[in-house]
């Protein structure tokens, strides 16, 4: 037997080199597994239509959607959104404008927030960013961590852009991307 290999464990350095080896190669799948979060995607968007219909009698129904009444027309030209299980939203937007009335082809000088509800209808729990104000074109980009932080399994996620108003009306949605 080789001197060398039995010096070497009877001083220590073999099991030693084991267990550095050991705490490496854990190390290393710690930082895979947590590189591994569940993300929702949304790409492309949809404006607001503020009416889904007109009954016979004249009695309007609104574009409701989780609770959160429409804006008037929003137009948008392009939404790309990504939101991790652990609640980082990062958003861009492009040619969010109004599409309807005197301020046809502005930003109306709106700021909004996005808003993400996991869970169907009214009972669907909510988590929003803060608000940035929409460019002179009606880009903008969102880059924030929502709060309070949604749950870790999103069931019928429904991603809402909204007015950065008081009334926090909806302005646009993002298409899940189910890939």
């Amino acid at each position: 037997m080789n001197k060398n290999c039995i010096g070497n464990l009877c001083n220590g350095r073999a099991p030693w080199t084991m267990v550095c080896g050991l705490l490496m190669a854990l190390a290393v799948a710690g930082m895979a597994s947590a590189q591994e979060t569940t993300e929702l995607k949304f790409r492309g968007g949809i404006g607001v239509i503020p009416v889904t219909g007109v009954a016979a009698n004249g009695t309007v129904t609104l574009n409701v959607v989780r609770g959160v009444n429409p804006a008037g027309p929003w137009r948008i030209a392009d939404l790309d959104a990504v939101v991790s299980s652990y609640g980082r939203i990062r958003v861009k937007g492009r040619g969010l404008l109004l599409a309807a009335s005197n301020g046809i082809g502005t930003n109306a000088g709106a700021s909004v927030f996005a808003t993400l509800f996991c869970g169907a209808g009214n009972a669907a729990t909510s988590s929003s960013s803060n608000r940035v104000a929409l460019d002179a074109d009606g880009d903008f980009r969102i880059d924030d961590i929502l709060s309070p932080a949604p749950p870790t399994t999103c069931d019928t996620p429904a991603l809402l852009i909204r007015n950065g108003g008081g009334s926090g009306v909806w302005l646009a949605a993002g298409i899940p991307d189910l890939k």
